[in-house]
């Protein structure tokens, strides 16, 4: 089943689908281009992409026709006349009002469906990862694991954060990254308590953490993961917080499965933060999906109240931030299965003394 079949077992809003955000034009037709528009209905879709990518997308498009844009409001409206439709679903959560008022300007005799029908439909699909999905997801892991396994040979005091990070998406990008997931984040010493800091010159001294939070892309999907080193000796308290924040993440990850809730899942890995007295240390959800986005739905956070998804990939990590100290966050990343997860994490999170 294509997954234009799929969305049409879920989607009943409208008599087809206007597609035109970069992302779910490449989830569907495994086309990557910076334009491009998709018509779905539910017995055939079209790809409408200007002179730029025809000969690529002839190539490359699966499930859909191409048809090469040239005049594409005219060209829309004959394929809507063709299949007979009236209503046209677009996505709300993409979509501009400056690109709908266009479309309702020129399409005055058609419908256009603008609530939240087609998105939500379409991040449900994206929720459950097909096996080819995984795999590429599988692989964008590979590639970061070996780049951080290279990287902490270089990691050493008097080496600067922004250093360290240039290191690591270099070797991502040497072991075959497509792209980085995000900015990647690498974080020393006192600036580990800023949970999204940015790299600076800030030189590592003896003594200290260093966080790193880096992701690799492989043919559109995401890895996600973050580790926390010294460099020399850690003190008693942040031996006593790294082993806080590891018992939180490994609880989650036995708690991780198909049927229950983000929040219950949250609340594994916070009850043990609070029970441990670091409770408002620990601000952020504990996890989010991951895929063709680096955030996408389910969520694992306290406001995420429905259950979390077979086949979804969601990351598990748990963090203690003590501000003008240190802070500690430790990542991976797992499939839920109905009986528990996959976790796709494989590098060791011992603490390690560089």
């Amino acid at each position: 089943m294509t997954r234009f079949e799929r969305l049409f077992e879920v989607f009943e809003g409208a008599d087809c689908a206007l597609i035109t955000s970069d992302i779910n034009r490449r989830y569907f037709t495994g086309m990557k281009s910076s334009a491009g528009v998709i018509l779905a209905f539910p017995e055939k879709a079209y790809l409408l992409i200007d002179f730029r990518y025809i000969e690529k997308a002839r190539a490359t498009v699966r499930d859909a026709e191409v048809i090469e844009m040239k005049k594409l409001y005219p060209q829309i409206k004959e394929l809507l006349k063709n299949h007979g439709a009236k209503t046209v679903a677009i996505e709300s959560e993409t979509m501009t009002v400056k690109e709908l008022h266009a479309y309702e300007h020129f399409f005055t005799d058609y419908e256009f469906i603008h609530n939240d029908s087609l998105s939500n439909a379409i991040a449900a699909l994206r929720m459950t990862k097909d096996s080819e999905e995984i795999e590429c997801i599988k692989k964008a892991q590979a590639i970061a694991e070996k780049a951080f396994d290279e990287l902490l040979g270089f990691i050493k005091a008097g080496v600067t954060e922004r250093e360290i990070a240039l290191e690591l998406n270099r070797l991502m990008y040497a072991y075959g990254a497509e792209d980085l997931s995000f900015d990647t984040i690498v974080l020393a010493g006192a600036n580990t308590s800023m949970p999204h800091g940015v790299p600076s010159d800030k030189k590592v001294e003896s003594g200290e953490f260093v966080l790193m939070d880096f992701g690799a892309v492989y043919n559109g999907y995401h890895s996600d993961m973050t580790r926390t080193v010294c460099v020399g000796e850690p003190d008693d308290e942040m031996k006593k917080v790294y082993d806080i924040v590891l018992k939180a993440q490994l609880a989650g990850i036995e708690a991780a499965k198909a049927g229950i809730t983000g929040s219950e899942l949250d609340k594994v890995s916070r009850d043990i933060i609070e029970k441990a007295g670091y409770g408002s240390c620990f601000g952020h959800s504990l996890g989010h999906g991951v895929g063709m986005e680096i955030h996408e739905k389910p969520n694992a956070s306290p406001n995420y109240k429905l259950p979390l998804n077979e086949g979804a990939v969601v990351t598990v990590e748990p963090g203690i931030y003590i501000a003008g100290k240190f802070g500690v966050r430790i990542e991976d990343f797992v499939i839920l299965t109905e009986n528990g997860c996959e976790n796709l994490t494989k590098t060791a999170k011992t603490l390690i003394s560089l």
